[in-house]
């Protein structure tokens, strides 16, 4: 038999998806089973698959050892030294600015120098990420950004505030603001621009069409504020806000491009060849600018109305807008 203990993480979870989380090689078929004959128990009494578990509770598992094989931990984050540009911290967050060219998460080229792992690695340095104290829970990104973006990345320090964030994510009770440099000069100084993306998993890019012209899941509709906020009429070229109305792969990037203002620096959607002579490595795109505008309370209303900026001495691409302050 063996005993575990439900930690601050673990809390308020149902009792089948923190099986499903801890045990991955126990078939879920196998664990109702378990669960219904008893062979899975919380606080030494039968439970359902929907128990929801609280801090403090014991799970006892009387299951094959086989289900108990430890799964080797990802410890990339203790051999690397953490560099993080931090905007914001508190014991539930962390907002970092991060730099072009570096991953969130890791992919098949880079799994170590990660923006998670320098997250990890600062949080465990610091004592505060115990993972053998911990069944599942990691800290863990809420957001994500391109790796040739820049900008402001969310990352819960515990399961509440994970799950407070997503939450406020999909409501739309987190606003983002993005910097962006785009060739050209706009007719139109601010507007709404809408469309309908769809993603090509093969060559990871989109593409943007005024009309929904199928009823394909793959379509996704977008809708993308901006206002110009200063102009270089001498090397044509526009500094914008934009504000995401909807967030989709690669939406600002395709659909300036769609309507004849791709990004300064960007090889997938505009032809950057003149840009890459003017320095512009990665797309001129920078997530600035966010703000907590919570509507609905929740653990985090500490955080409502509080606006968290990027230093702009890390927007390089400012330079090319003298006028703007």
């Amino acid at each position: 038999m063996h005993c575990l203990i439900i930690g601050k993480n673990d809390a308020g979870q149902r009792l089948d998806k923190f099986l499903t989380k801890n045990f991955k090689t126990l078939p879920p078929a196998l664990m109702y089973k378990y669960i219904r004959l008893k062979k899975i128990k919380v606080n030494r009494k039968r439970a359902e698959q929907k128990t929801v578990l609280c801090e403090g509770d014991t799970v006892e598992l009387f299951i094959k050892e086989e289900f108990f094989e430890a799964v080797t931990p990802d410890n990339a984050y203790r051999r690397i030294t953490p560099k993080l540009d931090i905007v914001y911290e508190d014991e539930n967050l962390l907002l970092c600015d991060k730099k072009p060219g570096l991953i969130v998460h890791a992919d098949d080229e880079e799994d170590v120098d990660t923006l998670i792992n320098h997250i990890k690695a600062y949080l465990w340095q610091k004592g505060e990420y115990r993972p053998e104290e911990e069944h599942a829970f990691a800290p863990a990104l809420c957001n994500r950004i391109d790796r040739n973006t820049g900008g402001i990345v969310i990352a819960a320090k515990n399961a509440e505030a994970l799950r407070v964030i997503n939450e406020k994510i999909r409501a739309g009770e987190i606003d983002k603001r993005y910097l962006c440099a785009a060739h050209g000069i706009f007719a139109q100084k601010q507007g709404t621009l809408h469309g309908y993306l769809k993603k090509d998993s093969a060559t990871n890019m989109v593409s943007v069409f005024d009309k929904k012209t199928t009823q394909s899941r793959e379509v996704k509709e977008i809708v993308t504020a901006y206002r110009v906020l200063a102009e270089n009429r001498e090397a044509d070229r526009s500094l914008c806000e934009v504000h995401l109305l909807t967030g989709r792969t690669h939406q600002i990037r395709a659909h300036f491009s769609t309507i004849g203002h791709p990004l300064l620096g960007d090889g997938k959607y505009g032809i950057n060849r003149d840009d890459k002579k003017d320095g512009y490595k990665y797309q001129a795109l920078y997530s600035y600018k966010l703000t907590f505008a919570f509507k609905t309370p929740s653990s985090l209303d500490y955080l409502c109305g509080k606006t968290v900026e990027a230093d702009r001495a890390h927007i390089w691409f400012l330079k090319e807008f003298p006028d703007f302050s």
